[in-house]
């Protein structure tokens, strides 16, 4: 088995993070539950769907003593569904990065399939990853457990310990290295704040790059492509 290359997907392929951030810190603002950013990108950047809400009604119920309000999530979903639609855009980068690589590829993503059908297509890297696009739906423990990572892994055939994963998030590093994968951290997705960075490595990451140039650079350095791993 060879290596394989596992991407995250929001806020590494797709700049979604620095799109659904601001709304739904806003979101929950209006119900009186405020956030410091970056304490709330700490917390919740990465997380599945069910982690998310189930964080999000502790705190509204730490607040006001009770979850939140019927329909909360179902309303703001569609509202992030909508805006994504109109404004997601790939990663600066991301598209050629990925086109170039002779390894097999695959998405691992705490997001639900929909969104991530649709983020990939309107950014156009749907056709790069074909049927190797894996959601936090496709396993019984989303991130930081290492299921997803080790699924996408034996969907490509890949050994884990040969494979580099692209995280952004603490959750998503601690995923890739419980997977036991080499884990990059990326900054580039343009909602991270400072010392984000510190973040990941701290979560495991081996090294953590600002643009995908300095990942291509890094990668042909390690010796991947000859088998090999950083």
């Amino acid at each position: 088995m060879g290596h394989g290359v596992i991407f995250d997907c929001d806020g590494v392929l797709v700049n979604t993070e620095a799109l659904v951030i601001d709304l739904e810190i806003t979101a929950m603002g209006r119900l009186g539950v405020t956030y410091d950013r970056a304490e709330f990108i700490a917390t919740y950047m990465g997380a599945s769907e069910p982690d998310f809400e189930r964080g999000l009604n502790a705190d509204h119920r730490a607040v006001h003593g009770a979850g939140l309000p019927d329909g909360f999530f179902k309303q703001m979903k569609a509202e992030k569904y909508a805006h994504l639609e109109r404004h997601v855009e790939a990663v600066p980068g991301a598209h050629a990065f990925a086109a170039a690589l002779t390894a097999p590829r695959a998405v691992a993503s705490s997001s639900e399939r929909e969104a991530l059908a649709m983020k990939l297509a309107r950014t156009g890297l749907a056709q790069l990853f074909g049927d190797q696009v894996h959601s936090a739906e496709d396993v019984t423990r989303a991130k930081p457990a290492p299921d997803l990572y080790l699924h996408a892994a034996a969907r490509l055939g890949v050994d884990p310990a040969m494979s580099l994963a692209i995280e952004d998030s603490a959750a998503g590093v601690k995923a890739a290295v419980a997977a036991g994968m080499t884990c990059w951290g990326f900054t580039g997705g343009g909602h991270c704040p400072p010392g984000h960075d510190r973040l990941l490595q701290d979560a495991g990451a081996q090294a953590v790059f600002a643009t995908f140039e300095e990942i291509a650079a890094a990668y042909d350095a390690a010796g991947f492509a000859s088998g090999g791993r950083a």
